[in-house]
């Protein structure tokens, strides 16, 4: 049976598996659990267990993207609705790490034509299974790390999304559905920086408070954002308008997918060494990042090291050593500047 539930849910079939699970006996409090009740019990979860690893993994590939958003409420009186925006793309998304509790994919963008297009490191998704603890965003540049129950973490992945530099960005913690067909992840609302869309052109609202939504299926998969924007700036949160998004990854051969192999293999030492960096940060309990006295966003000068990289007009060392300078002069943990090493 157990073998049967894992071609089930491995392939996609899940819900004939959950099914199966729900069925299993339950433990009467007054004899125990039979020995064998609890074997197959933890055969289950093992069962679960990669078919949410399947999910996840199931996201790596080559895809044609769509980005849709699209404000939908006004609350505050007097406030225009935004334009609708939908923007193509193509993304190869890797596999960097996968340890089997955790598992880190990268986002790479190709841009302009599509033969030789040009490659822009993209956004990065850490899952981690049963965590101790989560990131969270307050607003302002300002992150806490919060402990977690034993009973809050069990069966559940957290995902901890990073910004092109791989400065973190937002995070969740929710269990995997698994349903005939699709899977799906979807924590609770939290607060998020504003989107790039936003943050270079508008200072009207602080902080997105938002609804995360994660299904993948056999075409590829979703990514949907049920976003509230908030003004926090005059004590208690005010909510700005709605905004209702969208990206599509739909899973397809892409032209010109050699660059982004080619970028990866020679800019990978180098963001790893920033990963170490920024994960030794989040050992803190608080930290914050801060723009330089031009307005440069932090990302800016750290993503470009990456592209000297690239282009061979430094070592990743070299380029390890300025981005260390850079983040060094932006970050403080607990109140204190850090030290990269």
């Amino acid at each position: 049976m157990i073998t049967t539930l894992k071609t089930l849910l491995i392939t996609g079939v899940a819900g004939l598996a959950l099914t199966a699970c729900a069925a299993m006996p339950q433990q009467d409090a007054r004899l125990g659990a039979a020995p064998a009740n609890a074997e197959a019990r933890a055969e289950i979860e093992a069962v679960r267990l990669e078919a949410d690893r399947q999910a996840i993994l199931s996201m790596a590939g080559e895809y044609a993207v769509t980005f849709d958003f699209a404000e939908v409420l006004a609350i505050q009186p007097g406030y225009e609705l935004q334009e609708p925006t939908s923007t193509p793309a193509r993304e190869v998304v890797y596999v960097i790490a996968d340890e089997g509790d955790f598992i880190a994919l990268q986002h790479l963008l190709l841009v302009g034509p599509e033969a030789d297009p040009i490659v822009i490191k993209h956004w990065r998704q850490d899952w981690a299974y049963e965590p101790d603890r989560l990131m969270a965003y307050r607003g302002f540049s300002r992150w806490e790390m919060l402990d977690l129950e034993a009973d809050e973490a069990a069966g559940a992945w957290s995902q901890t999304v990073y910004q092109v530099d791989d400065s973190p960005r937002y995070a969740g913690l929710a269990r995997w559905e698994h349903a005939t067909g699709a899977a799906t992840w979807e924590p609770a609302p939290s607060y998020r920086p504003l989107p790039r869309r936003d943050a270079t052109i508008r200072d009207d609202y602080d902080v997105i408070d938002a609804v995360n939504r994660h299904t993948v299926t056999a075409w590829g998969w979703t990514h949907e954002q049920d976003n509230s924007k908030l003004v926090l700036r005059n004590g208690e949160p005010r909510e700005l308008a709605r905004e209702r998004g969208i990206n599509t990854y739909v899973r397809t051969d892409l032209t010109g997918d050699a660059s982004a192999q080619a970028y990866w293999t020679a800019t990978r030492d180098y963001w790893a060494d920033v990963r170490q960096a920024w994960d030794a940060i989040m050992l803190a309990d608080s930290f914050t990042t801060e723009d330089d006295v031009d307005g440069t966003l932090l990302y800016g000068p750290v993503l470009s090291q990456g592209q000297a990289v690239f282009f061979q007009a430094r070592s990743a060392d070299e380029a390890f050593a300025q981005a260390a300078q850079i983040i060094e002069s932006r970050v403080t943990a607990e109140g204190e500047p850090v030290e990269v090493r």
